[in-house]
């Protein structure tokens, strides 16, 4: 059966062409990445991705084994710099600002949902020194009260070692990904209609329990979760 998943989605520039497959080189080598979970991503659709956040390297490995891209939501100030507002622009990553957090950017990424690309959110708002994940900021209900594409937790563990704050080179070491399952049409219903602390809560729940199993993966201990599958 073939993929129904529009061609915008399908078909991304030579630019993150270029750019995916070096990462991937060293995602695959320098940094031992592994991912479980893939199967819970629909790969016919666009979905919103709720990341836990421990290093700038999380929206490079997050999308390493993703075979579309991934459009991130950044600080508009970013894109001011000359070389990676650049980078920014050409790779499908989207401003945004206090001002524009319900306006243009919002609807750029909604768009984007629509036509089939993966939106990715740190809703910790900033890295974390450790594996706990952080409170959620509630800025992230915005999108997903308003998408009917589905809701995926993603705990990442090990990137906040190979490039912790401050660090100017990338160790060697090794990274797991989990992608959970997407949100329950329960859960959804409850994010819509819920109050803003307890569906950042629940959001927050489903992200530790990612993160929580990507942990137990990178020591090589049985999870109760063995239904995810390496990739």
């Amino acid at each position: 059966m073939t993929e129904s998943r529009p061609a915008s989605a399908l078909n991304p520039n030579l630019l993150w062409r270029a750019l995916h497959w070096p990462c991937w080189a060293l995602g695959l080598t320098w940094l031992r990445v592994k991912c479980s979970g893939l199967e819970n991503v629909d790969h016919t659709k666009g979905g919103l991705l709720l990341i836990n956040h421990q290093s700038f390297l999380d929206p490079l490995l997050v999308a390493l084994w993703l075979t579309r891209p991934v459009s991130y939501l950044a600080r508009d100030s970013l894109f001011k710099l000359p070389v990676l507002g650049w980078l920014l622009r050409h790779t499908y990553v989207i401003p945004i600002s206090r001002e524009a957090a319900r306006g243009g950017s919002i609807r750029l990424a909604l768009e984007r949902l629509e036509q089939g690309y993966l939106i990715g959110i740190f809703p910790e708002g900033t890295r974390s020194s450790s594996t706990e994940v952080g409170a959620f900021r509630p800025g992230f209900l915005a999108m997903v009260r308003r998408t009917k594409q589905p809701v995926y937790p993603v705990g990442i563990v090990g990137s906040g070692y190979v490039m912790p704050r401050g660090a100017w080179f990338i160790r060697p070491g090794k990274i797991q990904i989990v992608y959970g399952a997407p949100f329950t049409f329960e859960e959804m219903v409850s994010v819509e209609s819920g109050a803003d602390a307890a569906c950042c809560e629940l959001a927050r729940q489903r992200v530790s329990a990612c993160v929580a199993l990507a942990q137990a993966q990178l020591k090589g201990k049985p999870s109760p979760m063995s239904h995810h599958n390496e990739a």
